[in-house]
């Protein structure tokens, strides 16, 4: 059974970064963030297979934000450059096929998520 816990989500000025992180239980290979704002959809940020290293990323967020992998299958979101059109529900969510994807419908497991706000 794979289980997701986010955690770094905060309050931070425009203009700052912030790191998420997603700690996995379980057999993770393809991951990816998405957000959600009051009255959104769901939006697909970023994806990532952690063996091949295949990356995606949406175009609001290119250049800014940055996921990876790192020690204990732990997926990180490194985001700079934050401004208040970023503040969301960041969630962290897995898939039971190695292939990437950005559409939230494709994932099959999915963390409580933690929250953004980029604010003055």
């Amino acid at each position: 059974q794979v289980q997701l816990v986010e955690s770094g989500g905060g309050l931070v000025q425009p203009g700052g970064s912030l790191s998420l992180s997603c700690a996995t239980s379980g057999r993770t290979v393809s991951m990816g963030w998405f957000r959600q704002a009051p009255g959104n959809e769901r939006e697909f940020v970023a994806a990532l297979n952690k063996i091949s290293k295949t990356t995606a990323y949406a175009d609001s967020v290119k250049g800014r934000f940055t996921i990876s992998s790192g020690a204990k299958g732990t997926l990180s979101l490194q985001m700079t450059s934050l401004t208040p059109d970023d503040t969301a529900m960041y969630y962290c969510a897995a898939r039971s096929v190695p292939a990437i994807s950005t559409l939230p419908k494709s994932y099959d497991y999915w963390g409580q998520g933690t929250q953004v706000t980029v604010s003055t």
